[in-house]
């Protein structure tokens, strides 16, 4: 690989990690760079400076220009991009981003999405772009789940973000697991095969009585105490409950069109656990990678602002 072979620098950068892909022409990935220089360290550092000593180090010339999505934009990132709102053109994504004063190249950071809605304000940021790749791969109207710590779940109609909500589902589990009195009876399962049963056992029990969850919350500490269970399987149930609630919350997003089929954009455990929670729930889900997907977002938006031909 030369520095004549990239054609452009696409990053990701979210409030704890960093991804950066040096990309040809044609959107094939040549290199690829992952850290944990979210935008929390960066904005101690400095964001053009994080950046330029990846792309120094790989040797670039400074007229390769970069396309950033994620909390790079976000007001306490870079620079602030301003929200698209909904009902969103994902096309509307490139058209406003942004560039930094002290980039030392070019950089266009793209913005975030936003909902103004009584009783259901809302945002995303770095999910739309990979919501861009998705609309790219074809699917123009459907349900999306992007599972994180703030897990998204978006309508799409006729390629466009019409509604979204936001879940704070992984946030939950690191607070109840890390914070709550709960911490002394959970350990991280190292087979997930072992505890999935649990996962799909919790799961159900929060969709059919999501009134009962701080009580069940409190009878794993309960169980632990008074019971031999382990303190991996009594994890995989927290999992289990809390990703329920989601998706009881999912169900009444959805409305009339109801919660039969979901694209899950996911990778790894996440996607693992996720699948076996829509399987509990009778939904049937198609599972997308979204690092991929995020790269096809980024490669449109690029050639929107700066790729010729």
């Amino acid at each position: 690989m030369t520095s004549e072979d990239i054609a452009y620098v696409a990053v990701d950068w979210g409030t704890s990690s960093f991804r950066l892909w040096l990309v040809s022409k044609n959107g094939d990935v040549l290199h690829e760079e992952r850290t944990d220089e979210g935008m929390s360290v960066a904005a101690e550092i400095g964001f053009s400076a994080v950046l330029e000593s990846h792309l120094d180090r790989d040797g670039l010339s400074a007229l390769t220009p970069v396309i950033v999505c994620g909390m790079a934009g976000a007001r306490q990132g870079w620079v602030e991009a301003p929200y698209v709102e909904t009902p969103a053109t994902l096309s509307e994504i490139a058209a406003n981003a942004v560039s930094p004063k002290d980039a030392r190249r070019e950089v266009h950071l793209l913005p975030g999405v936003c909902q103004r809605a009584e009783g259901a304000y809302d945002v995303m940021r770095g999910e739309e772009t990979q919501l861009l790749g998705l609309v790219l791969s074809g699917l123009e109207d459907g349900i999306v789940c992007l599972p994180g710590t703030h897990s998204k779940w978006v309508r799409l109609e006729e390629g466009r973000i019409a509604a979204f909500r936001t879940f704070m589902t992984g946030e939950l589990y690191a607070l109840l697991s890390g914070h709550s009195v709960l911490r002394y009876s959970l350990a991280l399962p190292e087979d997930f095969d072992q505890v999935a049963d649990e996962v799909r056992s919790a799961v159900a029990q929060a969709i059919e009585k999501p009134e009962q969850a701080t009580a069940q919350l409190f009878s794993l500490r309960a169980e632990d105490l008074l019971a031999d269970t382990s303190k991996e399987r009594l994890a995989a149930r927290l999992s289990g409950h809390l990703i329920g609630l989601e998706i009881a919350g999912a169900k009444a997003f959805a409305g009339n069109a109801g919660l039969q089929s979901v694209v899950l954009a996911g990778a790894g455990r996440l996607a693992t656990l996720y699948g076996a929670a829509f399987q509990a729930a009778g939904i049937e889900a198609r599972t997308v990678d979204a690092d991929d997907l995020a790269r096809r977002g980024l490669h449109a938006a690029a050639g929107h602002l700066f790729l010729k031909g």
